[in-house]
């Protein structure tokens, strides 16, 4: 417990129901001489003001949480939520009352000293105003405010509802729940704290730690390393303010290494992600998960300070060596337990900030070097510089395991720093690993203590904890009798997975997350061969799920044709980092497939001159965009209308991409028989809140109910949140005919399961339930092509699949524009649409329609 400058111990915030002065609370807790906290000497405007104010503020103290906040009497009733919220209707996250907070703190972001109450960093997480559904002071006092956000994070319409308990509890839990609307979504598919970590007040550029000036500070007394570092920084480099917090960047699981000079690879450490934070002579060290781990790592501050840089964001790992110089994860872990931390190293990788400059943006190759420079010659001890490898990637991932290492890294060296997982850094593993939640033990036998093994899980794409088999080696007498220690207190009657396993064990609360390295995945998904390592205090439990290896495409593989790119280094995507030249060096390779998908149909392009987060441009006609390749077609295949475009040859794919055009999307008829679809297409698109089950389950049903019709169709991925069912017909009947079967289906479907699906489009129709959009299958409509990629984040790809591999797919991104290539040259072994041309010269809606008497 922390101490006040009195010395005594700090005492919870009282719960005040009707106090004289709100605010008192708040002040008695604080010391403004230290503190740069809003005093709260006033009070604001009153409930019956038109617009009322909230604010949630992102609080990296003791424990990470999320500080949200309501306006009213002319105060901020204020709730500490340690998940944060979720937009996951089914997900009600904890929220503990507080002391009332003023007005004022809505704009408070900066670092709380040390020993005083709250000690840690605050940002701005997102803010806006509530609107109240009723009386807020009635249903506050009762216990039950549901209300409207308007935010630029939070939205819709949600519930504060209070817990049953004493009424003199000290700090009442309440439970913050999302409703079932438009901007809700699965926890599975969307994790909103984690996908948007920065400030709103000035987006990734927070604040400074209050008392701080913006502005770069004189540098006439810097140290050596520090001149150094700062003296030649990258072009790429822009002045800007020090981010109280920074979201690392973080990498994907890969199946194989991708070679070329565009890689470089680093040794996978196996320790703790530590970024350290160095604003003037403060040094804090925050885990990947925001939590202040300075006190803990003191000596490693110290030495970090030494480097004698005014402002910097550091980025690496820690762990502890062994003889052999390869990484121990346990030992790490006794380090801490036994106050060993002494021997801790540090070894840096990254420098996304410098000395008042953001490197974000500078190639990884430049940035590497400005820490590089930085680190030459430094005394301290337990810094390191992580080195990259001149070495094939197989043959260092062999060597790396050989010398019983985790793995390697590789990285991107022309990528720029993402708060985020990407694909332009990746993970190879020398043996299969990954962290589980430990919901329950099992007892031991004979000569051992504590517990005989540990029950894992992970959490399935609805957010259940599914068991994952257990773990009974790796633990010494140590580790038996201080884990069994923790898991006493935490045993529970209830079971924490979704189905219990049919074997004799103790269930715990589902809090542990425990890191375990296995040979292999079982067909029932269990682990087999499992061996325990250690602890993930790093590691939020609803976080784990199963850690899946994408391929990444190699660049060795040769392109066809090589565009000239212009600005290819401009980011197009800040949630991955790609960029300009990665969407056409896509196109470029996947363009044979892509093309047969283009030929002689209309084409609609999805350009994006500013990213695919600026405005986008929907493009069916030439205007004035002229591209080798994209011919015109003739007026009168539409008339009334100007020309349509076609992609005419492969070259005119990439050519189109280096004009920003990212997606490409195609009528359902070609041009020779303009009149007459040749396919249709059924778009499962769900609603806010539906789980993705749900829409596997969809797909099956539409196959299905096809098949009852006598009818065959092709699955793809949409590159988005959904699923393509395309139907291939000989083209004999007209678009209004064919239109109306596929209403007369899905209006079929809604009517026999009209718990899944709904026949109306529109976001209040979709809540819960599953739109199967018939809409495209009109003349004019278009539907983004197979191999296409997404102007959305992550630039995904629609991708054909087979309808085998339906229960394999997941939700979001499954491919990429990265992945997406390898993916395809799979299919000249076993393509999943082989039969598409056949179908469709033999398919017809005839006998389908009187079936269906539409």
């Amino acid at each position: 417990m922390a101490k006040t400058k009195q010395g005594k111990a700090e005492q919870p915030p009282a719960h005040l129901p009707d106090p004289l002065d709100p605010l008192d609370a708040y002040r008695a807790r604080r010391d403004f001489g230290i503190s740069a906290e809003p005093g709260g000497r006033q009070r604001g405007r009153e409930a019956e003001a038109p617009a009322l104010s909230f604010v949630v503020q992102r609080h990296a103290a003791r424990r990470l949480h999320y500080d949200f906040r309501l306006e009213l009497d002319g105060t901020l009733k204020s709730w500490a939520v340690p998940k944060g919220p979720s937009l996951d209707p089914a997900d009600k996250r904890m929220a503990v009352q507080v002391e009332d907070h003023p007005l004022a703190y809505a704009g408070f972001e900066g670092v709380i000293p040390e020993k005083q109450y709250g000690a840690g960093t605050v940002i701005v997480w997102d803010r806006g105003l509530w609107i109240p559904l009723g009386d807020p002071v009635a249903g506050y006092r009762d216990g039950k405010l549901k209300f409207e956000l308007r935010g630029r994070k939070l939205q819709g319409h949600w519930t504060l509802v209070r817990m049953h308990g004493r009424q003199d509890e000290r700090q009442p839990p309440w439970l913050l729940i999302k409703e079932r609307d438009a901007f809700a979504r699965p926890a599975a598919e969307y994790d909103i704290t984690a996908a948007l970590p920065d400030s709103v007040l000035s987006g990734a550029m927070a604040a400074p730690a209050a008392g701080r000036s913006t502005a770069r500070p004189a540098t006439a007394g810097r140290s050596g390393s520090s001149e150094r570092a700062g003296r030649s920084l990258p072009g790429g480099a822009s002045p800007a303010a020090l981010p109280l917090t920074l979201a690392p960047q973080l990498a994907t699981f890969a199946t194989a290494a991708p070679r070329g000079r565009r890689w470089s690879y680093e040794i996978k450490f196996d320790g703790y992600r530590i970024l350290a934070r160095i604003d003037g002579a403060q040094v804090h060290l925050f885990t990947r998960n925001g939590h202040d781990w300075t006190s803990r790592l003191k000596g490693l501050a110290s030495q970090i300070a030494g480097l004698g840089l005014d402002s910097a964001w550091l980025d690496g790992e820690i762990v502890m060596l062994d003889p052999r110089g390869a990484t121990d994860f346990q030992a790490l872990q006794n380090a801490f337990e036994s106050a060993h931390v002494e021997a801790i190293q540090y070894f840096l990788f990254d420098i996304p900030y410098c000395q008042w400059h953001d490197l974000r943006a500078v190639p990884l190759a430049e940035r590497r070097d400005v820490l590089r420079r930085l680190l030459d010659g430094t005394k301290a001890g337990s810094l390191h510089f992580s080195e990259s490898f001149d070495a094939e990637p197989g043959e260092l991932l062999d060597a790396a395991c050989r010398l019983g290492l985790e793995g390697v890294i590789g990285k991107r060296a022309d990528a720029p720093y993402v708060s985020a997982r990407t694909e332009s850094w990746i993970k190879l593993k020398c043996t299969q690993g990954q962290a589980f939640v430990i919901g329950g033990f099992t007892d031991p036998k004979g000569g051992r203590h504590g517990f005989g093994s540990l029950l894992l899980g992970v959490h399935d794409e609805q957010g259940r904890l599914a068991y994952a088999g257990n773990v009974g080696s790796g633990f010494d007498e140590r580790t038996l009798a201080d884990l069994g220690a923790r898991l006493g207190k935490l045993r529970t009657d209830a079971c924490p997975f979704g189905r219990p396993p049919a074997l004799k064990a103790h269930w715990v609360e589902p809090r542990l997350v425990a890191e375990v390295s296995f040979a292999d995945w079982t067909r029932e998904r269990r682990v087999r061969q499992a061996v325990y390592h250690g602890l993930r205090s790093d590691k939020p439990p609803q976080s784990v799920t199963v850690e899946k290896a994408v391929a990444v495409v190699p660049e060795s593989r040769p392109a066809r044709r090589k565009t000239v790119v212009s600005h290819a280094d401009r980011v197009i995507d800040p949630a991955t980092g790609l960029t300009k030249g990665d969407l056409v060096r896509f196109y470029e390779g996947i363009a044979s497939w892509l093309l047969p998908h283009l030929r002689g149909r209309p084409v609609s392009l999805v350009r994006a001159p500013a990213g695919i987060q600026g405005e986008l441009f929907f493009q069916k006609h030439a205007d004035t965009l002229r591209i080798p390749g994209i011919r015109l077609l003739d007026p009168a295949l539409w008339p009334g209308h100007p020309a349509l475009l076609e992609i005419d040859g492969e070259a005119a794919i990439a050519a189109a991409a280096q004009l920003n055009v990212v997606e490409f999307h195609t009528w359902n008829a070609t041009r020779r028989s303009i009149g007459k679809p040749d396919r249709l297409v059924f778009d499962l698109d769900p609603g806010e809140g539906v789980p993705w089950q749900h829409v596997l389950d969809a797909a099956a049903l539409t196959k299905t109910m096809l098949d009852e019709l006598g009818l065959q169709g092709f699955l793809k991925t949409s590159g988005g949140k959904g699923l393509h069912v395309v139907v291939p017909i000989a083209p004999r009947l007209p678009w209004e005919d064919v239109k109306a079967f596929a209403r007369s289906v899905v209006i079929h479907m809604a009517g026999t399961i009209p718990q899944r699906f709904v026949s109306r489009s529109g976001p209040r129709n979709r809540v819960g339930k599953i739109f199967v959009d018939y809409l495209r299958n009109g003349r004019g409509a278009t539907t983004v092509s197979a191999f296409s990629a997404r102007a959305r984040p992550g630039l995904g790809v629609s991708m054909p699949v087979s309808w085998d591999e339906l229960g394999e797919l997941k939700a979001g991104n499954q491919w990429t524009i990265l992945s997406a290539p390898a993916r395809a040259e799979a299919f000249s072994r076993a393509d999943p649409w082989a039969g598409y041309p056949r179908v469709r010269a033999g398919q017809r809606l005839a006998a389908a329609i009187r079936m269906l008497g539409a």
